[in-house]
């Protein structure tokens, strides 16, 4: 196989994939929103977790298995399904099994087959449970998070649904659906600013039914966004999709920077410290989910910097995805101490060095990480 045509099949998979998962989150976020609902759940961690979560990887982990029939399909993904197996759980899991089957049977509208009948309870608890793999060195491992940002998805704002390839340890290949994330930067910035003033107000469905799913296949110099489809829009890929590349601003005092909205996994102070001394003068724009590497990206945004708490430990269904879409749209991924991040050690991104640090070019990425040396004596993480 030629290398232009290298992970050609996977990359469309993924796409379709992709795109109906989008579909289910968009529909479960509306009926979140529209009514009061017991189906948003803590997990150990008290972050939340809802059907939407289990329903999108549910579909993901039978669509893989089914088009990718005889090979050994691994993946990692976020969830488990020992809630939904409780006794107590009965109606949670019943509007899962419910969900996906509506999924699955949009399929033929994105390219793709419709289970010959719909998905008993343990075909669909068997799915969720398939996604247990922890990666390695080795083979070919699936990357999912079903619901990036969560919290975001229950709030009606900002979230992402991620899915990436890792062959032999490295990343190979990136989907980023983003179903709130608008096709002009100008409407991002009303979102910002809608959810800094204005939370859970009603939002213009001219703005936000605009998302978009982006991808990239490593070593392709190429990252790709087309739009999501609405109503009865048709499925067109590979030709809707327009290339996108990152920003050409070097100057820090024009760079807009991203960083999360969670102050738990995030140190806020010490990345407004980073800011401070870079002589970035722009507020920082604070978004769920993987919606950060999206902007940078496409060149709406020219930096994500992220330092957690002591203890905390990235995973890679975080920023698998991302990664690849912004390094192959012309921008850099490290950590703090200017070393790719390496998905080849299982859940985590083990051996970080301090924070992740993501740009649009090189010499913001210098400058980011000679103001982490001088500051980080200081800090308090």
């Amino acid at each position: 196989m030629e290398e232009k045509d290298k992970y050609g099949k996977e990359l469309d998979l993924a796409v379709r994939i992709v795109h109906m998962a989008c579909s289910l989150c968009q529909k479960v976020q509306r009926r979140l929103l529209s009514t009061a609902s017991d189906q948003v759940l803590a997990k150990d961690d008290d972050s939340p977790v809802t059907i939407a979560d289990w329903s999108v990887q549910a579909s993901v982990s039978w669509l893989l298995s089914e088009f990718l029939e005889g090979q050994n399909v691994s993946i990692v993904a976020e969830e488990d399904a020992q809630t939904l197996s409780k006794s107590d759980a009965a109606n949670l899991l019943a509007a899962v099994v419910d969900t996906v089957n509506e999924c699955l049977a949009d399929a033929p509208r994105y390219g793709l087959r419709s289970p010959k009948k719909a998905l008993g309870t343990s075909q669909i608890l068997e799915a969720i449970r398939r996604c247990n793999s922890t990666g390695g060195t080795r083979g070919r491992h699936w990357v999912l998070d079903p619901v990036d940002g969560t919290l975001g998805f229950v709030r009606g704002d900002q979230y992402a649904v991620a899915l990436a390839l890792i062959e032999d340890g490295k990343l190979v290949l990136g989907v980023l659906g983003c179903p709130n994330y608008p096709m002009k930067k100008e409407l991002l910035n009303y979102n910002h600013q809608r959810h800094q003033t204005l939370p859970r107000s009603p939002r213009p469905s001219n703005i936000w039914e605009k998302g978009c799913v982006m991808y990239a296949r490593r070593g392709s110099g190429q990252a790709w966004m087309q739009p999501l489809i609405h109503g009865d829009m048709k499925f067109e890929w590979p030709n809707s999709a327009r290339l996108v590349q990152v920003s050409p601003v070097d100057d820090p005092s024009l760079a807009t920077f991203c960083e999360p909205v969670e102050k738990a996994n995030s140190n806020h102070s010490f990345t407004a410290g980073l800011a401070s001394s870079m002589g970035l003068r722009k507020k920082p724009m604070r978004v769920h989910s993987m919606v950060k590497y999206a902007a940078i990206a496409r060149g709406d945004a020219e930096i994500f910097i992220k330092f957690a708490r002591s203890g905390y430990k990235e995973k890679i269904w975080d920023h698998a995805a991302g990664v690849v879409i912004i390094e192959e749209a012309g921008g850099v991924v490290t950590d703090a101490g200017g070393r790719p991040l390496d998905f080849s050690r299982g859940v985590y991104l083990e051996g970080l060095d301090r924070g992740i640090i993501a740009c649009s070019g090189l010499a913001l990425h210098e400058k980011i990480i000679g103001a982490v040396y001088a500051s980080w004596d200081s800090s308090n993480l």
